[in-house]
Order: C-alpha cells, then structure tokens, then sequence
C-alpha cells in the first residue's frame, strides 16, 4: 500500500493521503510526492483543478511523522529534519500559491502538518467531525509548515491564542478563524468530489454548502482581544488576572504544559507575519526556529515525552515563561545562513559512483532511488538501472561528488590519480573503501592540492547493510565536507559519524573491526567450549546475552545456527561479511599498530587465525563467522 496516492480523473488532479493508521501522518516521501504532482499539474492543461483529501474515517491528517527526526536528533544528527522542513516549506508555498483551484477535505484531525497541506487550499471544507489546530508548542515546537500566517491573519488577537494554547477549532471555528470556507456534511462529500472531477465547476461547492455551526472561539473574541494582545508572552499572562473569563482559563490550563520557549517565539512570530502578511514571510520566520530546533530548543524532549515514552511530563529547558530571556528567543528568531531556506527546488546532486561490487552497486541503487543523478563505473560489474561511463575519469567529469568503493589503498591510490584532474574544482572525493590509514591521508593530500575536497568515510553493516540503506559510516575529512555528503550518508545508511580529520575515518574502522574480530573468535570459542561442556546453545545465548558476555557477536550476528535472531550462520555461512574481508581488515589494524608502536597481542593473534582460516583451511568465501565450525573440530591440541 502506497502512503501517498495521486492521479486524475476527469478534470481534476487527486491527492490522498493514505496512511490511515498513521493518522495520515506526512513522511517525508509523501511530501515530495505531493510537490512533485503539483510541479507536474501546474501546466498541464488536463487539469483543471486538484482535490486532497485524506483516507480513513479519523484524520484528514494528523501531522508531521517525527520518529525520524527523533532518532536522527538524538543521535545528533540534526541535518534530516532541516532538510524535511526546507523541503516541507517549499511545497507548503507552491501549494498556498498554486495557480489553480485547489478543494481540500478536511474531515477529523487536522494538524500541524496537516494544516499546511489542507489549509493553503483554495477552497477548504470541513465537516462535523473536523478538528484543526496548531498545537506544535505542547511537543516544544512552534507554530509552522504557514500556519502562522492563517494565525496572524486570524481576527483580532485570536492567532496569540490558538498559536500558544494549541485549542482546537471544530468546523465553526474553523471557519470563523480562517482556516476553513465551507461547512459540507460528510455524507455529501463523495458526491462533490466526483461532480467536481466531471465538471471543474467550483460554484458546485457553494451550493452544497450548509450554515456552519455556532463558532465558541466567536463568542470568546472580545475577552481573548483582552487578554492576548501585548507584546510578549509575559505581557498576555499577567493580563489573565486582571480579565477572568472561560477563555482565560481554558487558556491558563493550555500553556502550563506547553514549552515556555515555544510560546515566547511564537507570539514572536505571529506579530512579524501580521506586519508582512505573506506565506514566504510565514515559512521563512517559522524555519529560523525549525532549523535550530533539534539542537537548541524543547523539541526532542517534547517528543519523547508526548511520543516516545508517552509519560507527559516533559522537562523543558525553562521553568516557565519568566526564565526565557529576550537573548533566548534572539537565538531561535535571527536568520539562518547556513542552510538557508529555498522556495525554488534543489537541482538533484551529481554524483559519479566508481567500483560497483557487492557493496557499490546496492549503494549506488539506493541513490537513485532517492533522486540523485548518479553515473557509475566498473571495470567489471555492469548493473542495471544505473547510467554508466565509459572510464573513472568520465564518470567523475563535472560530479559534485565522486564515491569510490575499491578493494585496496593501492587501487584508490591509482584511481585517485585517474579521477583527480577531471573532477571539477571544489567537487568532493568521498572514499568508502576500507583502506590503510596513510592511503587514506595521501589521498586526500592529493585532493587538496587538485582544489578537491576529500573524506575517508569505511562503512559498516555488509551487503545486507548496504541493500536497506543501514549502514554506518565512520568519516574522516573537514566539517564543510562532512555536510555536504550527509545528504548521500542518509540515504545509503542509518548512521554516520564524523569522527575527525582525514584519515580518521579509516582509523575507526580498524579499530572498530579489531574488535568485531577479536570477539567474534571468542564468541565462536565460547560455543564449542559449550558444546564439549554439555552445555546446551540456546541456554548459553539466553545467559550471555543478558549478562556480562553481551557482544553484538552473540546477540545481533550469532554464529550458531538456530540461536539468536537470523545470522548468516542460518544460511550455511554464506558471508554477509567474509573471511577474507576480516583477514584484510585485521592486516590493516596491524600494519597501522606496527606504525603508531601500539601494542595489540589480541588483534594480532586474531589476524594470525583468520590468517589460518582463509589461507590453510576452508575459510575462504564463508562468513567471519565460520570459525565455529572450525572451533567445534578441534581439540585443545
């Protein structure tokens, strides 16, 4: 099931939401979806006009889908949500500007990302069961996706109070406030929709309109305009005292769970959109806060609190609305320079991918698949669906950035050479080989002086790794480099992590894969020694992999069959990671100890029986973890 269906029928272009279990929650595939149908309705003259609506009888849309973002954010990962919401944005404008007549359904909830795609429609309709609001300050947000703008533009200081309090508006306050233009019973709205896609005639929407409900949030508007328009936050409620109302009081129990951050901010913002008043302005304030909310402001730990763990009592950064400094909300309100946002779409990034192996190729895919316009090129591997050069160094001409996946530091080094004076000045040498350290520094020596940028960037996690875009990057090069690439790391892994200056890269895969070897062969001693003890497996496993024994050998990659979640020990040892891989890697720890004077006794015995494995016996294209096998024939002597 696609969570996104678009197509057209008659004259009209249709987008639903399908993710009803999610409560039509956005990923960020649905929201390239949705700007990629309007870039492509907007001149076709077949469509004349487009309808949203979502599926499911609870959501129109419930919000944003953030469980990424708040994996990424802790992991201090901060660049997929500032790429989600730059991206976000710019549809959220093409759809408020859309050149067409745009009829969005808004059944059930309809919430912070769902209001920036159903509320920027051209004509909005509601129902009986239609619930919309901005309630982004309860989880340390504010405010966004242009919701800010209908806020601002609500009557008199109406936006103050829903923006800070989160309240939601049935279908009369809805309308009364802005966010909506007409009342259509439920039951009439496959009727519409279908008259619309046969005739393009939006007067068909004024005559099923019925009268809206009575709009409370009407009858509350004087003592909200009491109350809600000073300054600042602080000013509004020390005005709560002085006004008692049913609105004052709903309010006063709202904002005791929202973030103070948040709600300072958002007044904030509310009062520079009504000055300027229009839906770039809106987005652009809204993103200096989005840009920096993972890092600085109460975000993650909204999540965590109203998501995660779901206990609702969130520790904000600020012991109420006194403690936030004017200095603090500067923080979160000057512009962003950095990565500013855009309202023009990205051209897609170039990338030349050179060495197409087990590990390129998937890596390679997952690229394309994600939008990047990749060349590739191997002297032997010619897979399918990805363009490919004649050479390295035609592949590399005119690329942003140049990945090259090869076996050896020689081989990089002799690429490095081809590649070099072809790639364009500034573009970026991303090598995800697994190399020794000083090929690795070469290399990037050799890049800088040909006006390239470098980054040494060993993966882990296998070709399973690289098939599901899970890997781990561990990348050595500059901070600028290390941003530019990101992008590329999201989408072929799951983590990566900056881990220096050239070089370092490499030096913590070594290190990373000493390990791996070192315990994998006491995992796999530890086993057969089981085995010869009478001891059965599976105990073995459920004590050890509870206890002071716990090793990503033994619980994520076990190395014997029918114990533990599936290993390629399941599979007949059929590598997921070679022997001869850990052979070479192994080599590479112990060459880089020779040259540091580091002492490893258990890495070079470990590279000695690897050694004996891959060489001598049977090791040779079976899984690193086969060693049990061998274990389990040998006695002690």
């Amino acid at each position: 099931m696609t969570d996104l269906i678009l197509g057209t029928k008659g004259k009209a272009g249709i987008i639903t939401l399908n993710r009803p279990a999610a409560l039509n929650a956005l990923s960020y595939d649905m929201v390239t979806g949705i700007e990629a149908a309007l870039d492509q309705w907007r001149d076709d003259p077949a469509v004349e006009l487009v309808i949203i609506d979502g599926a499911g009888d609870r959501a129109f849309c419930a919000g944003g889908d953030i469980a990424k973002m708040y994996e990424t954010g802790r992991a201090g990962d901060y660049g997929f949500g500032q790429k989600f919401w730059r991206d976000e944005y710019r549809m959220n404008a093409k759809l408020f500007e859309f050149p067409k007549p745009v009829v969005s359904f808004l059944h059930g909830f309809v919430m912070g990302g769902g209001v920036g795609v159903g509320c920027h429609a051209s004509h909005r309709i509601v129902c009986a069961t239609s619930q919309i609001a901005m309630p982004e300050c309860g989880i340390g947000l504010v405010p966004d996706v242009g919701g800010t703008l209908w806020l601002a533009r609500a009557p008199g200081r109406l936006g103050e109070f829903l923006g800070i309090t989160g309240d939601r508006m049935d279908a009369g306050d809805a309308i009364y406030a802005g966010f909506a233009d007409y009342f259509v019973p439920q039951d009439q709205w496959e009727g519409l929709k279908t008259a619309l896609c046969d005739t393009g005639d939006l007067s068909l929407i004024d005559t099923a309109a019925a009268t809206a409900p009575a709009s409370r949030l009407q009858a509350w508007q004087a003592d909200i305009d009491a109350v809600f328009g000073g300054e600042r936050l602080g000013d509004c409620i020390r005005a709560f005292d002085r006004h008692p109302s049913d609105a004052v009081e709903h309010a006063r129990k709202a904002i005791a769970r929202n973030s103070p951050l948040a709600m300072c901010v958002a007044v904030e913002n509310i009062h520079r959109v009504r000055a300027r008043d229009t839906i770039r302005f809106a987005l652009e304030i809204e993103y200096r806060f989005t840009h920096r909310a993972l890092e600085h402001s109460d975000f993650l730990e909204g999540i965590r609190a109203a998501i995660i763990d779901k206990d609702r009592s969130p520790k904000w950064k600020h012991a109420g609305w006194r403690a936030v400094t004017g200095a603090d909300v500067l923080k979160m309100t000057l512009p962003v320079t950095e990565v500013a946002l855009s309202f023009e779409k990205e051209s897609p990034m170039k990338v030349a991918f050179i060495g197409l192996g087990n590990m390129g190729a998937p890596m390679a895919a997952n690229l394309v698949k994600s939008g990047f316009d990749v060349v590739g090129f191997d002297t032997v591997a010619q897979p399918e669906g990805l363009p490919l050069a004649a050479t390295a160094a035609e592949a590399a001409a005119g690329a942003d950035v140049v990945i090259t996946m090869l076996p050896n530091g020689a081989i990089l080094r002799a690429v490095a050479a081809e590649i070099h004076p072809a790639m364009k000045s500034g573009a970026i040498h991303l090598d995800c080989s697994t190399v020794d350290v000083d090929s690795a520094r070469d290399v990037a020596q050799a890049a800088a002086h040909a006006g390239l940028e470098a980054m040494d960037a060993p993966v882990s996690g296998g070709v399973g790794g690289a098939a599901a875009g899970t890997l781990t990057f561990m990348a050595g090069g500059s901070d600028a480099a290390f941003a530019k690439v990101t992008p590329l790391f999201d989408v072929m892994g799951q983590k990566a992590v900056h881990c220096g200056a050239s070089g370092a890269g490499q030096a913590a895969k070594i290190c990373n894969n000493m390990i791996l070897g070192v315990t994998m062969i006491a995992t796999c001693e530890a086993f057969a020694l089981a085995d010869k003890l009478g001891l059965d497996r599976q105990k073995m496993f459920d004590v050890v992999s509870t206890s002071s024994g716990y090793s990503w050998t033994m619980n994520a990659y076990c190395p014997a069959p029918g114990v533990g979640p599936k290993s390629p020990a399941d599979n007949g040892y059929k590598p997921g990671f070679a022997a001869e891989l850990m052979l070479k890697d192994l080599g590479l720890s112990q060459m880089a100890a020779k040259a540091a004077d580091a002492d490893t006794p258990m890495g070079q015995l470990a590279l000695s029986l690897y050694q004996q494995f891959v060489e001598h016996e049977d090791g040779r294209g079976m899984d690193f973890s086969a060693m049990l096998p061998r274990f389990e024939k040998r006695g002690r002597g």
